[in-house]
């Protein structure tokens, strides 16, 4: 029940005059219906209770004078927090599926922070960042499920997780600031990818925290340009038999079971993040997990990427675009819904923050000719949100992809995938008993050659970040020095 507030009291009209001798009564207030008296207690009751008696009125006038007890106001209720979410939506791939999903945080006012997503041929993985109150976010979840063609939906800001984005920087060096420029390089652990007379360029890998570190140490050397990916994360696996995947790794080995505690009742499993778990009440080979056959291989984004490379016969060809829009709620949705309309289907896309504040950069990957991709631009700048549209796919350029892959192994086979990474320049970013998550960036064909060495051992999860570009300064294009792209 609600308390009555002091511009929900107002004096009564006046009531006739007292007769001599009478007791002094209280002044008579309005108040809501069901509405108590913020200033009358207990105490206060007692006391007109005995006036009454006193002025020589009967037990009946001192018992009217007493009201019904005062009711206890509950509490008001804790407003829930607004919280950064992750969102991990797997669909199937068709034509327009970014668009509606954009369209379903677009409605309820919600400002897209970052978006990854990784596509292949019929299916594709967002990870979407945005920021919002637990309940409302759980009834966007609700909304997306009811989409046509969406197979899962995840918050995994409550769990333990590998998170990682991607990020190209260029830099206005000059010849004599380079040497500095090389030290934070070395600390921050980044790469040069492009260098030029005045320029240079570098891949920066990491934790949202280490990204924006480096951009605040680089920013007085003067930041040209930034290409960034949005983040993606997968859940750090537990150690032991209550695991997420210890029925896929255990299908594919054996001895892991032989490995287990010969008494579960009386073994606890440690997870990575240092709690622990219930131990497992089953007996025998028995464990409270989903059966492999329940864990579908679709669940997992292949090696085999739809992506074209090279013009064809009829100059279809794949076009790299980088577009500059407004940091604002909504602005993603109409971007998308004008690929949507003209019935392209997206192959790559990267939503970040941009070099400027309050602005975003949209970097995404479309099939079609050169003429089809030129009216394309023309529509984009009618856009109110839309500052800048390039499409860079006749320019040198440096790419890059990021990749977080969770694979399955036991004792003999962590060592082998340990050596493939080293191979392919990939970091373990987690380890458990039966699984190892590598971290992989660089073009498409790493990331295709990679995932094929891996498939045998089985692959558990796979996220991926859209293709990020900046045009060379150098002019340099890498793409003719490395001679020809693995086929699909």
């Amino acid at each position: 029940m609600s308390v009555a507030s002091s511009h929900h009291l107002r004096p009564s009209p006046a009531g006739p005059a007292r007769r001599p001798g009478c007791a002094a009564a209280a002044p008579r207030v309005a108040l809501r219906p069901g509405a108590s008296h913020p200033l009358r207690s207990g105490r206060a009751v007692v006391a007109a209770a005995a006036a009454a008696a006193s002025s020589g009125g009967d037990a009946a006038a001192a018992a009217a004078a007493a009201p019904a007890p005062a009711v206890v106001n509950p509490a008001p209720a804790a407003r829930d927090q607004v919280r950064r979410h992750t969102i991990s939506v797997f669909v199937g791939d068709e034509s327009g599926m970014i668009n509606r999903i954009a369209g379903v945080f677009a409605r309820r006012g919600y400002n897209i922070e970052s978006l990854a997503v990784g596509l292949n041929k019929d299916k594709a993985l967002f990870t979407i960042v945005v920021s919002g109150t637990d309940k409302v976010l759980r009834q966007v979840i609700e909304q997306l499920n009811k989409l046509v063609n969406v197979l899962s939906v995840e918050d995994l800001s409550k769990e333990p997780q590998v998170e990682r984005e991607l990020m190209l920087i260029k830099l206005n060096v000059e010849p004599d600031q380079r040497p500095e420029v090389m030290v934070l390089v070395d600390i921050f652990r980044a790469k040069v990818v492009d260098i030029s007379e005045n320029t240079l360029t570098m891949e920066v890998t990491g934790d949202p925290g280490k990204i924006v570190a480096v951009q605040r140490n680089l920013s007085k050397f003067g930041i040209k340009e930034i290409c960034r990916t949005g983040k993606i994360a997968l859940r750090r696996e537990k150690i032991g038999a209550t695991a997420r995947f210890w029925g896929f790794s255990a299908a594919s080995y054996p001895d892991l079971i032989e490995s287990l505690p010969k008494n579960p009742l009386t073994s606890v499993n440690r997870t990575v993040n240092g709690s622990f778990d219930e131990p497992s009440t089953a007996g025998g080979d028995v464990y409270p997990v989903e059966p492999y056959e329940s864990l579908s291989t679709n669940q997992v984004l292949d090696a085999h990427w739809g992506v074209l490379d090279d013009d064809d016969s009829s100059g279809l060809r794949s076009h790299t675009l980088s577009i500059l829009v407004n940091d604002c709620p909504g602005v993603l949705n109409i971007v998308t819904g004008v690929f949507a309309r003209r019935g392209y289907n997206i192959q790559s896309l990267a939503v970040g923050r941009a070099e400027k504040e309050g602005i975003s950069r949209i970097t995404t990957v479309v099939p079609g000719t050169d003429e089809s991709i030129e009216k394309l631009v023309q529509q984009l700048y009618k856009l109110i949100d839309v500052h800048e549209v390039h499409d860079i796919t006749h320019l040198p350029f440096a790419e890059r992809e990021l990749m977080l892959i969770k694979v399955s192994v036991n004792t003999a086979a962590r060592r082998d995938i340990l050596d493939i990474a080293e191979i392919f320049r990939a970091k373990p970013v987690d380890v458990s008993d039966h699984t190892v998550t590598l971290q992989l960036t660089g073009d498409l064909d790493k990331m295709v050659a990679l995932q094929r060495l891996l498939e045998p051992y089985g692959i558990c999860e796979v996220a991926r970040t859209g293709r990020v570009a900046l045009v060379r300064e150098s002019g340099v294009d890498s793409k003719y020095l490395r001679g020809y792209s693995l086929p699909l």
